[in-house]
C-alpha cells in the first residue's frame, strides 16, 4: 500500500495481530492523549485508520499537542482484554512506543474539536476546512466521492465512451443561468465565460465524428445556494451519443446509475428499466416533476365533482385529493399540525373526510358530496374504512404544487417513506413551450436545442403549448439527478422552433454561431444527458447538504472563506483587463 520510508513502515489502520512482536513505525495526527497514572495512551490517526500508542516514557510527549503530526516506532503488542476496542480495526493491538518525533506541531487551542466538527458553525468549519476534513465522517465522504468518480469513469469506458475534455474559457451564453465572466486582457471590452455546461461543445463533438463522449465536467453558474445546489461550481457525468434515440440514452443511464448505486450502497436500487412517467402524469399524481416514488401516496383530480358545488372554496377551482389508508386513527393533534403546515405553504385550509370502521363519512366537506360523488371518490381513490382523504383546491397552476407538498409532508409524518431504497424514474414528454408571464409570448420550457416530438409537422400543425419535446429528467428519491434531451440537429426544424419562441434566424446565427454553422455540414442525430455527481454522492451518503460532499465548497453566500474569495485585486490588475470600478 505504501513505500517504507523514514516516517512509516505501516499505515495506522493496517496494524493487526499478525504484527504482534514486530517493530513498526507509524505516522499520523494525534487524535487524543490520555494519562493513566504514568502511562500515556495516544490515538494516532492517518488516512487509513487509527492505532493506539502506549508510552511509558513521559518525556516522549513533551511539546506534543492534539492534531500535531508525529512519527513513532515501537513493538506491536496485544492489548489487555479489558482495553480491547471493537469499534476500530486495530482494536486488539497497540504499539509500545520506543521513539517519537514531532513532525508538525499544532497550536494548543484548536478552533473546534475535530471529532465533533460537524456541530460547529459552517463558516468556522470552512475557514479551517483542513481540520474539518480530518473528521472521519467528512473525510470518508470525500473518499467515497473519489471512488464513485473512478467507478463512473471505468463504467463509461467499458461502455465504449471516450473521455474528452472541453474548454473552461468559452463564450457567454444567452440562455440559462447567470454566467461567470472573465475579462480579456488582449481583447479590450470583451469577455470569456466559464461554461454553465459543456452543452454546445459536446454537440460539436458529435458533429465532428466522435460516437460516444463523456467527461466528469465542471459546470459554473452564478446561482444562489440551496441544500442540493452548491453556488459557483458543480460536477456532472456529462455524456452524448451520436445516431442515438431517447431509449439509447436511457439504456446507458440505467446501467451506469443502477450499477453505481448498487456498488456503493446496501440499499435496494431500482433495476432497469426505470419507470417512465410523462410530465403531465407526474404533475397530476405527485404534484411535482421530481417525484419521490418511495412515498406510496398518489394524488387524484376531482375538480369535476365540484363544478356545481355550493362549497365556495372549491367552486370553479382545480381540486386535488390524496387518500391516506389507515389514517383515521391518528390523534387530533396530527390533523391540527397538518393544517398548520398547509397554512405555512399558503393554503387557506386543509379539508378532509375520514371513513370510520362502520363506513361512516365524517368531515365538513362530506355534506357537499352526493351519494354519486362518494361512489366516484371510492372508484378513483380506493376510499374504504380507515382512510382519510385530504382535499387541496386552488387555481390551475398552484393546486398541483400544493398537493405535491401535502403528499410529501403526509408521507414524512406518517413514516411512509421507504428509507432503505433508491427508487429511480425518468420524467419524459416535457412541454416544448410555455407562456412567458412577463411578455405573454411563447418561450422554451427547457433546453431550446431539444428535438420536438413530431418534428417539423408538430411545429407547423399544433398549437405551441401542445408540442412535446424529447426532453427528460432522471429523478431518484425526489432528487433531480439529471436532465437531458434528444438534440435538434436539423437546421430547418431549429429555425422553426426558435421562430415560435420569438427568435429570428439572425438571432440564432449571432447567439449560437458555432451550432448554426456546424449543423449545415452534416450533423448526426444525437442525444445525451448529464447526471449530477454531487447529488449522487449526497444520496449515497445520506447527507442533506451538498457542501458535505465537496472537499472545498463555498458557503451559502457564495464565499470561499478559506481562500478569502471573492477578494479585491490591485489597480494594476484591473488596468490590465481594461476595467474601471464604479464607486
Amino acid at each position: 500500500m505504501i513505500r517504507i520510508n523514514q516516517y512509516r513502515t505501516h499505515v495506522c489502520g493496517e496494524i493487526s495481530e499478525n504484527d504482534i512482536g514486530k517493530e513498526v513505525r507509524v505516522a499520523g495526527w494525534v487524535e487524543s492523549i490520555r494519562d493513566h497514572g504514568g502511562v500515556q495512551f495516544v490515538d494516532l490517526r492517518d488516512h487509513y485508520g487509527v492505532v493506539q500508542l502506549v508510552i511509558h516514557n513521559e518525556a516522549l510527549l513533551n511539546n506534543v499537542t492534539r492534531e500535531s503530526t508525529i512519527t513513532a516506532s515501537g513493538i506491536v503488542i496485544l492489548r489487555d482484554e479489558d482495553t480491547i476496542n471493537p469499534k476500530i480495526n486495530t482494536g486488539t493491538v497497540e504499539v509500545k512506543v520506543e521513539t517519537l518525533t514531532v513532525l508538525g506541531k499544532a497550536l494548543s487551542n484548536l478552533p473546534f474539536e475535530v471529532g465533533s466538527s460537524r456541530e460547529t458553525k459552517e463558516d468556522v468549519r470552512l475557514k479551517y476546512r483542513y481540520l474539518d476534513l480530518r473528521n472521519p465522517q467528512v473525510h470518508n465522504n470525500i473518499v467515497l466521492r473519489s471512488k464513485v468518480i473512478s467507478f463512473l469513469r471505468q463504467t463509461m469506458t467499458e461502455l465504449g465512451f471516450l473521455e474528452i475534455q472541453t474548454p473552461i474559457l468559452s463564450a457567454s451564453s444567452p440562455e440559462g443561468a447567470r454566467d461567470y465572466l472573465i475579462p480579456s486582457r488582449r481583447h479590450q471590452g470583451k469577455f470569456y465565460a466559464l461554461p454553465q455546461a459543456p452543452q454546445i461543445f459536446k454537440q460539436l463533438l458529435m458533429v465532428s465524428g466522435f460516437d460516444r463522449y463523456f467527461q466528469i465536467a465542471p459546470c459554473f453558474r452564478d446561482e444562489d445556494a440551496r441544500a442540493d445546489r452548491s453556488p459557483g461550481e458543480f460536477y456532472q457525468l456529462d455524456f452524448e451519443m451520436a445516431f442515438a434515440t431517447q431509449e439509447d440514452v436511457f439504456a446507458v443511464a440505467e446501467e451506469v446509475l443502477s450499477k453505481t448505486f448498487a456498488q456503493f450502497s446496501d440499499k435496494e436500487v431500482s433495476k432497469p428499466p426505470f419507470v417512465r412517467i410523462p410530465y403531465a402524469e407526474s404533475m397530476l399524481k405527485y404534484g411535482t416533476d421530481k417525484p419521490d416514488l418511495r412515498n406510496p401516496l398518489e394524488i387524484i383530480d376531482i375538480s369535476d365533482l365540484f363544478v356545481e358545488t355550493d362549497f365556495k372554496p372549491f367552486k370553479g377551482k382545480t381540486v386535488r385529493a390524496i387518500n391516506v389508508p389507515d389514517c383515521v386513527s391518528q390523534p387530533k393533534s396530527f390533523f391540527e399540525s397538518m393544517l398548520k403546515f398547509a397554512e405555512s405553504i399558503g393554503m387557506k385550509g386543509l379539508g378532509y373526510i375520514s371513513v370510520t370502521a362502520d363506513n361512516e363519512y365524517k368531515g365538513p366537506i362530506n355534506k357537499y358530496l352526493s351519494e354519486e360523488d362518494r361512489a366516484e371518490l371510492i372508484r378513483r381513490s380506493g376510499l374504504k374504512p380507515g382512510c382519510v382523504i385530504f382535499f387541496i383546491a386552488d387555481d390551475r397552476e398552484t393546486a398541483p404544487k400544493l398537493a405535491g407538498q401535502i403528499r410529501t409532508e403526509l408521507g414524512r409524518r406518517l413514516n411512509l417513506i421507504d428509507e432503505n431504497s433508491y427508487k429511480m424514474c425518468f420524467i419524459v414528454d416535457f412541454p416544448m413551450y410555455e407562456i412567458d408571464e412577463e411578455t405573454g409570448n411563447y418561450a422554451f420550457t427547457h433546453n431550446p436545442f431539444s428535438m420536438p416530438q413530431g418534428g417539423m409537422d408538430a411545429l407547423q400543425n399544433k398549437r405551441p403549448d401542445e408540442v412535446l419535446a424529447y426532453q427528460y429528467d432522471i429523478v431518484c428519491n425526489g432528487v433531480e439527478l439529471s436532465s437531458g434531451a434528444v438534440r435538434n440537429h436539423d437546421i430547418e426544424i431549429m429555425k422553426k422552433a426558435f421562430e415560435i419562441a420569438g427568435y429570428t434566424e439572425e438571432d440564432i446565427q449571432s447567439k449560437f454561431t458555432s451550432l448554426y454553422h456546424a449543423f449545415q455540414y452534416g450533423a448526426p442525430p444525437h442525444a445525451g444527458m448529464a447526471p449530477g455527481v454531487d447529488r449522487m454522492i449526497m444520496l449515497l451518503t445520506g447527507e442533506e447538504n451538498i457542501r458535505e460532499v465537496i472537499a472545498f465548497p463555498m458557503n451559502s453566500n457564495a464565499q470561499d472563506v478559506l481562500m478569502g474569495a471573492p477578494n479585491e485585486v490591485t489597480e494594476q490588475q484591473l488596468r490590465e483587463v481594461h476595467i474601471k470600478l464604479r464607486k
